[in-house]
């Protein structure tokens, strides 16, 4: 036969031993068969093939069916990621806006409350409730500032509330230091008759007011002048001439530097101190002005002395109000707020006004007691008063032909209807001038042997100063508590 049809020789051993190989083969895998339906059924190898590698190792048992894994272990998926992050992302917006929202609307009621305290300052019915914290002062916490050789006639306060400005009847202007009480400066004053070639006033200074951002310092004096002065340095910048008597009363009109001036020569005069200028004069008492103050609106008001008059002086509408209510001469006025005013007078009594009734709203009679023999009694002279401004806070100055005088805190009413007392601070001499800070922590008065405006008595146990009493309060101011906390 042809070689194509002849079959190869296989080894017969190898041929046996592959059958018995297939054949224990199948037999096992009869077996195992046998066994899964006991328990489960066996997955196919697809499934085996997909086990992660963190699955049980095999073994001789036969697995049990996989269990779902807990929420806890479950594994988060990038895009399950970025979304978490993005809802994260956006809380945290949220609560910054409200955060800011919160913020934004405390902003908001600041101004609005401080927007509400202006509209009430210019509509004069802001009425800050300060006197019933204010208790009396010790007598070691008083300071005295010494420096004038005669009596001291008036002072104003800085802005900053930093320095005291002084003059005397001795012609001379002091600048203090209030921390340290000590002189900055000191404008010497000169003898009459050198007018010609001195910088300076040559007779008693009367009056004086310091403009409201505390650049200018306005001074006047018995020669009928109004020396202007640069507060910063005290240099000397210019003089105003006009009055006809002596300069009784000076201020500034706040916010600019308009500057109003009364005199003896029953006139009120109205100067431009930045333009050096002069714009016109009012007339309108009957006697001697001894008195002046201003606000921020265009007006001012004055007292009268012997006229027994408070006069209300419209500038723009070139008009003007007259009130009566004292029996004596009023010497001394002081505006609280726009729309009310305290005055002193000679027989001893201290009034509240609006410049809305003709008559006092409230008045004291004898508010500093009386002086002399049993059947000779005269009250004590109020000779100065000042206001802390939109408060219900005020005080009075008394003089006498005693040396105990004192300097006397009130409390105003409401709606400024009514005067009750606070405490008394006694001093020695005439209390010529008062002044509180604009802060309203302290007050300053000027003493001297003899009233500013002539020698009726001399008090020789009396001693020219300058007193700082501080106003102490019950409790501590609410911002700085909250800084406290």
């Amino acid at each position: 036969m042809s070689s194509f049809f002849i079959k190869s020789k296989v080894n017969p051993k190898l041929s046996k031993q592959g059958k018995n190989t297939a054949a224990i083969k199948r037999k096992g895998d009869g077996d195992s068969g046998a066994k899964s339906k006991m328990r489960a059924k066996k997955p196919s190898s697809k499934y085996n093939e997909e086990i992660s590698s963190d699955s049980e190792p095999e073994s001789s048992k036969v697995p049990r069916k996989r269990q779902p894994k807990e929420d806890n272990d479950y594994a988060e998926t990038p895009q399950e990621k970025k979304l978490r992050l993005a809802k994260l992302y956006l809380e945290q917006l949220k609560d910054a806006e409200e955060k800011n929202a919160e913020d934004e609307d405390f902003e908001t009621d600041l101004v609005a409350g401080k927007l509400e305290e202006e509209v009430l300052e210019q509509k004069g019915k802001l009425q800050r409730l300060i006197a019933k914290d204010l208790i009396e002062p010790d007598a070691s916490e008083i300071r005295v500032l010494r420096g004038h050789k005669l009596p001291i006639t008036c002072l104003v306060i800085s802005p900053d509330d930093k320095h005291i400005f002084s003059a005397s009847k001795d012609c001379s202007i002091i600048k203090w230091d209030v921390e340290i009480g000590k002189k900055m400066h000191t404008i010497p004053g000169g003898r009459k008759g050198t007018e010609d070639r001195h910088v300076g006033h040559t007779a008693h200074i009367l009056c004086m007011t310091i403009s409201s951002d505390g650049k200018y310092l306005a001074t006047g004096d018995m020669n009928k002048l109004i020396m202007i002065w640069e507060a910063e340095t005290c240099k000397h910048l210019y003089k105003f001439t006009g009055h006809k008597g002596p300069v009784s009363g000076l201020s500034f009109r706040k916010g600019s530097h308009d500057l109003y001036s009364a005199s003896h020569d029953r006139s009120i005069k109205v100067w431009n101190v930045a333009e050096n200028a002069y714009v016109e004069t009012l007339f309108g008492h009957q006697d001697s002005i001894t008195g002046l103050d201003c606000l921020s609106r265009e007006r001012c008001v004055t007292a009268g002395g012997r006229d027994r008059s408070v006069r209300v002086w419209k500038i723009a509408e070139e008009s003007q109000l007259v009130f009566h209510g004292h029996e004596g001469s009023i010497d001394c006025i002081q505006l609280i707020n726009e729309e009310h005013m305290i005055t002193g007078a000679d027989d001893g009594s201290v009034a509240l006004w609006s410049v809305n009734k003709k008559k006092p709203l409230c008045i004291v009679k004898q508010a500093h007691g009386c002086h002399g023999d049993t059947e000779a009694k005269q009250p004590h002279w109020v000779a100065s008063v000042a206001a802390l401004q939109n408060s219900d806070t005020v005080a009075s100055g008394a003089s006498g032909c005693s040396h105990n005088s004192q300097v006397q805190l009130w409390k105003c009413g409401q709606y400024y209807r009514g005067l009750q007392r606070l405490f008394s601070v006694p001093v020695s001499g005439f209390i010529n001038s008062l002044k509180f800070s604009s802060s309203g922590q302290f007050l300053v008065a000027g003493v001297g042997q003899e009233h500013r405006l002539g020698r009726w008595w001399r008090l020789k146990e009396a001693k020219n100063g300058i007193y700082i009493i501080p106003l102490k309060r019950k409790s501590p101011n609410p911002e700085e508590a909250k800084v406290d906390e």
